[in-house]
């Protein structure tokens, strides 16, 4: 019940101090030691030890009215939007960056009922709602922020309120890492036999390079123009760990589709693998293709030789490790085609390769399923914290 429950807007209940304009904290008022520069990471993490900046303290004088104090709240404003975090009594002294908005809590509410308001899905959707920018989101101006309204009671409620939701969370956070646990150790259990299987070599398996045995292709390098309808050009990024993925794929015309298909046609057994960016992520097509490729490999399989089994060589951690250490350029690392066609592979007789196959699919069916179990338990956590959420601040705990 509400029974004296109060709303004001979030401006009379918090003093508001954005960061600085950036030009305040150039690179070259940072010294070795000093003052702290608190950036958007230390609200994103919750985090206040891990600190890269420091100002001096003449600096530190002219940009007093940014220094934290304890109790006062950081909110993250750019990018990872809304993530807030309580400033504890034994941090570095500092100021905020031009990514934090500070708030000061007056004595009618408490800094942790505050905190686990801003973190419910209501005051959420109002900041992405009243938020600009386009990739990358940006948190609206103090004066649109200061006008949402904050619903509140008692300072005794509200002590009482922020004790359920404390301890609820508390289990709530213990069930979650245990659940990542156990998800992160059904796919350790696959990715270590699929590593032993490709670093031992077996009876009758023949040292080879992949070019040696298979029809090593690549896609498109040319950026065709996109269209709102058409064919579907596959890039790295539409290469997952589950397999091919449209969403948010680029269309072509046909004349490109075309084009692109004299030299890289993918047929339904092909293998395709992603050569820049994330390197990995194989994927044997089990649909007839009606796409094309770019900057994506595309392994033919020959008579004789099993495609999953390649598929699956080519998830190997020995694989992706030593081909990322390998890889070339700085920004993004790319491998080319010639070094997959000169990249070694041991080739069991093809027998043994659909044995293999056949085992490995069993196991990968097995941890994806123990995958989904975790991944709905951990859905499931966070579904629950935002119900106990809502129903603190509609007055139902």
């Amino acid at each position: 019940m509400k029974t004296r429950w109060q709303t004001k807007t979030f401006g009379e209940l918090c003093g508001f101090v954005r960061g600085p304009f950036g030009g305040s904290l150039k690179k070259s008022v940072f010294v070795e030691d000093g003052y702290a520069v608190y950036e958007q990471q230390h609200a994103i993490y919750n985090q206040f030890d891990d600190i890269r900046y420091f100002i001096d303290e003449a600096k530190f004088k002219e940009m007093i009215r940014f220094e934290l104090l304890p109790n006062d709240l950081i909110m993250s404003c750019s990018g990872t939007m809304g993530r807030v975090a309580i400033v504890p009594n034994d941090i570095k002294r500092g100021i905020i960056n031009q990514a934090l908005l500070k708030l000061t809590p007056s004595k009618a509410i408490l800094p942790e009922y505050l905190k686990h308001w801003m973190d419910s899905t209501d005051f959420q959707n109002s900041l992405k709602e009243q938020s600009g920018g386009a990739a990358i989101q940006n948190v609206a101006s103090v004066s649109i922020l200061k006008e949402i309204s904050v619903t509140f009671p008692p300072l005794p409620e509200q002590q009482r309120i922020v004790k359920i939701l404390d301890e609820a969370f508390e289990g709530i956070a213990i069930a979650k890492a245990n659940a990542e646990k156990n998800l992160q150790n059904a796919r350790a259990i696959f990715e270590s036999y699929l590593n032993d299987v490709f670093t031992k070599k077996g009876e009758g398996w023949v040292e080879k390079r992949l070019g040696e045995v298979y029809d090593v292709r690549d896609g498109t390098h040319d950026s065709p123009k996109y269209h709102k309808t058409g064919f579907p050009l596959v890039t790295s990024k539409n290469l997952k760990r589950e397999g091919l993925c449209f969403e948010g794929v680029n269309l072509i015309n046909e004349q490109d589709y075309k084009k692109i298909n004299q030299r890289s046609a993918v047929q339904k057994g092909d293998v395709l693998f992603a050569m820049i960016g994330t390197i990995g992520n194989p994927t044997q097509v089990m649909i007839e293709p009606n796409f094309a490729i770019k900057n994506v490999a595309l392994f033919k399989i020959p008579d004789g030789q099993n495609g999953a089994f390649l598929k699956y060589y080519l998830a190997s951690e020995w694989v992706t490790s030593k081909m990322m250490q390998e890889a070339k350029g700085t920004t993004q690392k790319f491998v080319g085609l010639g070094y997959l066609r000169s990249f070694p592979i041991k080739i069991p007789p093809l027998s043994r390769q659909f044995e293999l196959v056949k085992k490995l699919d069993k196991l990968s069916g097995d941890t994806q399923q123990l995958e989904f179990i975790y991944e709905k338990k951990l859905a499931a956590l966070d579904e629950l914290k935002k119900s106990l959420l809502h129903k603190a601040f509609s007055g139902e705990l």
